[in-house]
């Protein structure tokens, strides 16, 4: 009779579902051996976000209070982890206050698991802007209290993932920490990205490879004012607002800074730009031949998410959900590659675009932490 290995999952920032989905879809099978994830727990303290968790994962407990009041001391033992942090403070966009901001510290309670229950290994995701936010410094110090957390210390894998690279129909843009625990003596290697940029798989194939069934949940259209609408065909596919020849009064009156996706339309042969979770006017994602926003399910299908994942609460609180969450897709390429260190098995990888030491003083840190991810 073969074995089963089992890791026991546990999760903070768990956000809708999508680093679960991954672990769950993740299995590995070796000989007579089979390796496989298990959700024990999961937090986060968005109400809504938490109902759309429990209902796709009724076999988890999810807990749903703010972190900062999370007593981690009676959460159930757990051999693997998994967090994305919050981002709001390391982001391109708005003031990057980094460790000043109400979020920067939060990524200190995944630590704080990381020390009470020694998994073997962790998962830890967020935005490409964090390696530069304070200069480096804050990304230093968050990657040298992650190597030195539990009992044993944690060998760190730290990578800037280009989800298009690995299939995913999205240009988004992550650093990913994986971290295995030092006395187990495993490394993990990088995935090798499996598809070329002739190759990326396109918004058009993703939205209507099957099309989406008419009775999808979450599929509602947004009311488009007519102007947006007049806007919208004046665009090209591809292009935004500011690419556009547009008449006086359909133009912006925007003073500073001009974002990209304002008003851009999907080119529907190349990849969807990021799916984010909040924004005003012109933000939302906008389709390539209708004139209208993009709806939540069509957002969801970007993400990887599956048709039959039901996403709980109003629509800006689903986009707020779906925009935030981590690929589904993506995380069981990691968690597959995670279980394939363990199980033993090679897989095709690449080195991490992250070449450093933390054996490096600061000064050095900071100079190849900037650099190496200045793109």
């Amino acid at each position: 009779m073969g074995t089963k290995t089992v890791f026991r999952l546990g999760e903070l920032f768990c956000g809708p579902g999508g680093i679960a989905l991954g672990a769950k879809k993740a299995r590995i099978k070796k000989d007579d051996s089979e390796y496989c994830f298990k959700g024990i727990w999961a937090n986060d303290y968005h109400e809504e976000t938490c109902s759309t968790y429990q209902h796709n994962f009724p076999e988890t407990k999810v807990i749903c209070e703010d972190v900062r009041k999370l007593k981690i001391e009676t959460l159930e033992p757990i051999d693997a982890f998994a967090y994305g942090f919050p981002c709001n403070d390391f982001s391109n966009v708005g003031e990057k206050k980094g460790f000043d901001g109400e979020f920067g510290p939060l990524y200190s309670y995944g630590v704080q698991v990381l020390n009470k229950f020694n998994p073997k290994v962790f998962m830890a995701e967020n935005v490409g802007g964090l390696a530069s936010a304070n200069e480096g410094k804050a990304f230093i110090r968050i990657l040298r209290d992650l190597e030195k957390a539990g009992k044993h210390g944690y060998k760190l894998s730290v990578h800037k993932y280009k989800f298009e690279e690995y299939g995913i129909p999205q240009t988004r843009h992550r650093i990913i920490i994986i971290g295995f625990r030092k006395d187990l003596d495993l490394e993990f290697k990088i995935p090798a990205p499996t598809h070329t940029q002739k190759k990326y798989t396109s918004a058009k194939y993703a939205l209507m490879s099957p099309p989406i069934p008419n009775d999808a949940h979450n599929n509602e259209l947004t009311n488009q004012s007519s102007t947006v609408v007049e806007r919208l065909k004046l665009i090209k596919p591809g292009q935004n607002i500011w690419q556009t020849d547009l008449p006086e009064h359909l133009q912006l009156k925007v003073k500073g800074a001009k974002l990209s996706q304002i008003y851009k339309r999907l080119h529907p042969d190349e990849p969807s730009y990021t799916i984010t979770g909040s924004g005003g006017g012109g933000t939302h994602v906008y389709h390539w031949e209708e004139p209208r926003a993009l709806t939540n399910r069509e957002r969801a299908r970007i993400q990887t998410f599956p048709d039959n994942h039901i996403f709980i609460g109003k629509k800006e609180s689903v986009r707020r959900q779906i925009g935030m969450a981590v690929s589904p897709k993506m995380a069981e390429i990691l968690f597959e590659s995670i279980l394939k260190t363990f199980a033993g098995i090679n897989y095709d990888s690449i080195d991490a675009n992250l070449n450093f030491s933390l054996n490096l003083n600061e000064k050095q840190m900071n100079k190849n932490v900037v650099s190496e991810l200045a793109n």
